[in-house]
């Protein structure tokens, strides 16, 4: 059995903290013991810690208030994750950070003699102005031990970039998914309130790496063909403030006087999450950058006919039959591609078969989080 200590850099959830506590119920069901720390704004609050219970060990790392600037905040969130371990009296085998921030506190950790080694996962690559944050950013990827990362796209990426082989390890998707109502359906339909139709759902908040300007404009083009329809972006917790995107955003909405047209609830609590997606009429996601596309996945999995970006990763595992793929640059294709969603024209090959499980995606039938674990398990007993 070994001992796993997982790091992640929020308890809300967003793509790499899903990884993270997917994995860690893989990795206990196979019988280790994973731990779970992530950093928590909410620590002296109620609603602190994860939104869900789990089986395994999480433990809430209390995150304070920074009001001096986003490379201060950076500092500081690292700060708090090396503090936290150089007073944590329990050692563990493996030491896996799934962020550039616990990536940067592990590497300081170690060059302090407090841990052996350690691995990070390198979800996606971003592109900062600031040399501070570009340098934790550099220091994350070429620290560890060992990197991995969830698809081909960032794996060439690294090999081209960083010069660093990592090694691929998938994501999977979990069976609270599916098409089947339960009584939360009910229950989150009258908490996000008068609801019409086409409802298109987003999930990832807005922000300039899920295009949701360019999605705004494709609704508005929508919206002149189908005058009942809702776009419903779901999410929004980030380390990084994007408010002059934001700002951009909602003056365009009031341009195209769309504001009682768009719903955002924020936050969406993990467990409704799976309603959220059958709520919807159609999922919609034109991102320019992504480690991989969970959510993606778990529309597919809710049986939602999606659209998403024509390039990697999304292609990884999609093809023109599974989704309708488009141009994110594109506007006009956007627009026709959500409304090809709705029409009962295009419906992806799950949804037509909602009784018949038996032509479920290949690709999607192998992406298990049981697989990922076992692979990630092969790389921990290398390294140790």
């Amino acid at each position: 059995m070994l001992r796993i200590a997982l790091l992640t850099y929020s308890t809300k959830p967003r793509g790499s903290v899903i990884h993270t506590l997917e994995l860690a119920n893989a990795l206990h069901q196979l019988g280790h013991s994973p731990t779970v720390f992530a950093l928590d704004k909410d620590s002296t609050q109620e609603n602190s810690g994860f939104p869900r219970p789990t089986p395994f060990k999480t433990i809430p790392i209390p995150a304070q208030p920074c009001n001096d600037g986003i490379e201060q905040l950076i500092y500081q969130r690292i700060q708090e994750f090396v503090a936290f371990f150089q007073q944590h009296t329990e050692t563990y085998d493996i030491y896996h950070a799934q962020d550039c921030l616990s990536a940067n506190a592990l590497a300081a950790l170690r060059t302090a003699g407090h841990i052996p080694h350690f691995i990070r996962t390198v979800h996606h690559i971003e592109n900062f102005n600031s040399p501070y944050l570009q340098a934790c950013q550099e220091k994350s990827i070429y620290q560890p031990d060992r990197c991995l990362c969830v698809s081909q796209l960032w794996q060439n990426a690294l090999q081209q970039d960083y010069g660093i082989a990592a090694h691929r390890v998938t994501n999977g998707v979990s069976d609270r998914f599916s098409p089947h109502p339960d009584h939360t359906d009910r229950l989150l339909a009258k908490k996000l309130n008068s609801l019409s139709h086409p409802l298109y759902l987003t999930v990832g908040g807005i922000e300039p790496r899920k295009n949701s300007l360019n999605l705004l404009r494709a609704f508005a083009q929508v919206k002149q063909h189908q005058p009942t329809a809702q776009l419903l972006i779901a999410g929004g917790a980030t380390l990084f403030d994007y408010q002059d995107y934001r700002q951009q955003f909602f003056t365009l909405a009031r341009s195209y006087a769309l504001q009682d047209s768009l719903l955002l609830p924020g936050v969406i609590d993990d467990p409704d999450m799976p309603a959220l997606y059958r709520l919807a009429d159609a999922f919609v996601f034109p991102s320019i950058k992504e480690g991989w596309g969970l959510v993606v996945m778990e529309a597919i999995a809710s049986h939602l006919p999606v659209l998403t970006s024509n390039h990697p990763p999304f292609t990884e595992f999609l093809t023109p039959e599974m989704a309708v793929l488009i141009d994110p640059s594109n506007v006009q294709e956007i627009a026709t591609g959500m409304l090809k969603l709705t029409s009962g024209k295009h419906l992806s090959k799950v949804q037509q078969s909602q009784t018949a499980p038996s032509v479920y995606p290949s690709s999607l039938a192998v992406q298990s989080w049981k697989t990922s674990a076992v692979q990630h398990l092969q790389l921990y007993r290398q390294l140790i």
